[in-house]
C-alpha cells in the first residue's frame, strides 16, 4: 500500500487570481456589536433601580454628603453576567451631581449590602454611578431646534399658489 501524497493547500487567497501572497488584501476583521440586553438583564436592572430609588428616598447614610441630598436614578445598566451595574444618577432640580460621585463610590459597599438583602441574586452586583446627562443633552437639542436659524429651515414652505403667477 502507497501513500497518496496529497499537494498542501494553504488559506485560500482573497485577492486577485494569481497573486502574490504579499499583494493579497484582507479584509478587515469587524468588531462585534454590541448587543441588545437580555430580558434578564433589563429586569435585573429595574429592580436595583427599585431598591436603590427607595435607599436614596429614605436617606439613612452616615456619610455627611449624601444626608441631605435628593437623588434620582435615572436608569441602570447590568453587565450580562449581572456582577457589575451602573447606576446613572441625577439631582432633582440641580445639575451639580458630580459633587455627589465621590461620596457615592464611598458608600458603594452600603448599597451593595443592601441589594443583596433585598434581592435574590447568587451574587449581589458591583454598584458604580454616573451621571446621567440626558436631560441637558435633552435641553441642549431642544434650544438647538428654538434657534431662529433652525425654526426658519423646519418652517412649512407653502407653495405658490395660481394667483401668485
Amino acid at each position: 500500500m502507497s501513500k497518496q501524497a496529497f499537494p498542501k493547500s494553504g488559506p485560500k487567497s482573497v485577492g486577485k487570481p494569481g497573486a502574490k501572497p504579499e499583494q493579497v488584501k484582507r479584509r478587515p476583521k469587524s468588531k462585534p456589536s454590541a448587543k441588545a440586553p437580555t430580558q434578564r438583564q433589563l429586569r435585573v436592572s429595574e429592580e436595583i433601580r427599585h431598591v436603590l430609588s427607595s435607599l436614596f428616598f429614605r436617606g439613612e447614610f452616615r456619610d455627611p454628603d449624601l444626608a441631605g441630598a435628593k437623588i434620582t436614578v435615572t436608569e441602570v445598566r447590568i453587565s450580562p453576567d449581572l456582577k457589575n451595574a451602573t447606576a446613572f444618577v441625577a439631582r432633582l432640580g440641580r445639575s451639580d451631581v458630580e459633587v455627589l460621585l465621590p461620596a457615592l463610590k464611598r458608600a458603594a459597599p452600603y448599597f451593595r449590602m443592601q441589594l443583596s438583602h433585598e434581592m435574590r441574586l447568587r451574587v449581589a452586583p458591583q454598584v458604580s454611578f454616573q451621571p446621567d446627562t440626558t436631560l441637558e443633552y435633552a435641553m441642549h437639542v431642544d434650544s438647538l431646534l428654538r434657534a431662529p436659524e433652525v425654526a426658519r429651515d423646519l418652517a412649512p414652505t407653502v407653495p405658490p399658489t395660481d394667483t401668485d403667477r
